[in-house]
């Protein structure tokens, strides 16, 4: 199949060549941020993947070298509303939903930082292939958020529960290769070798017989979606409303302004009732 674009993208970059769909996250002035307008995109990309014939895998990546994605943009954050919120999480399950059903094999290139949002992403795809010097880590209660798109359904099926628990508690960031090691990561390449180790395991899994690998991913995802969407419905409706708090506001106006956050006036006695 000869390669083709679609233009009338303008957050993504999405091209068909040679039996696999690659989108391209084209937002590298903010380390490849998730707002609004790019997750339907992606939705849209994913889901003509899926409905097309030729298609046999779908590679997501980030442009540039300095990141895969940093999940939220900070500034829409910091200004988002409860409603705002609810929505944001609705376009998320959009995407979650197409890339769990797309029927087909999808890889993520991490070609840098993988980060919040962007982590989960990563967590969501079949197989992740990392650069060298690509970073992975959770972000939300760094910045008054939670991750429970992805990584707190699926990460300790990955990582085992303590590991998991340890990455999204605590906020730190892992090399590619502490990634490998703790089985986040199925491969770690320098950064020149990347894409053509995609594209060969792109080709390796279009060798394969396209009925067996959509029943597989089926078969793999049947029980983790059994409680996937149940979970994500609860705690995406919980962060709405958690959505302009004054923890909220406090973790995203700290990252805002590169101070560090001051999470422990939340955790302060309450006064006592004065006596009549």
């Amino acid at each position: 199949m000869t390669a083709r674009s679609a233009a009338r993208y303008t957050d993504i970059i999405y091209e068909k060549r040679q039996g696999a769909a690659w989108i391209t996250i084209n937002r590298p002035e903010t380390y490849n941020s998730l707002v609004a307008n790019t997750i339907l995109e992606m939705t849209g990309a994913v889901t003509d993947a899926a409905e097309d014939p030729e298609i046999g895998v779908i590679v997501i990546t980030g442009a540039g070298e300095k990141s895969f994605s940093s999940g939220g943009n900070l500034n829409a954050l910091n200004q988002r509303t409860s409603l705002d919120s609810r929505n944001h999480m609705r376009r998320l399950a959009h995407l979650g939903v197409a890339l769990r059903t797309c029927g087909k094999p999808t890889i993520a290139a991490v070609n840098g930082y993988a980060v919040g949002g962007g982590h989960e992403l990563h967590v969501m795809c079949d197989l992740t292939i990392a650069a060298e010097h690509a970073k992975f880590g959770q972000t939300g209660p760094k910045m008054g958020g939670m991750p429970v798109w992805g990584a707190s359904q699926l990460l300790h099926r990955m990582v085992g529960e303590k590991k998991a628990r340890e990455i999204m508690f605590m906020c730190r960031l892992y090399t590619a290769k502490e990634a490998l090691e703790m089985g986040l990561v199925n491969l770690v390449v320098p950064m020149a070798e990347l894409y053509p180790t995609v594209e060969q395991w792109c080709r390796e899994i279009l060798e394969k017989s396209p009925q067996c690998l959509r029943v597989l991913k089926l078969a793999l995802n049947q029980e983790s979606d059994a409680n996937f969407w149940g979970s994500f419905f609860s705690g995406g409706e919980l962060y709405a409303m958690h959505t302009g708090s004054p923890e909220f506001a406090e973790g995203t106006s700290a990252r805002i302004a590169k101070r560090k956050p001051d999470f422990a006036q939340f955790r302060t006695r309450a006064p006592a009732p004065a006596k009549s």
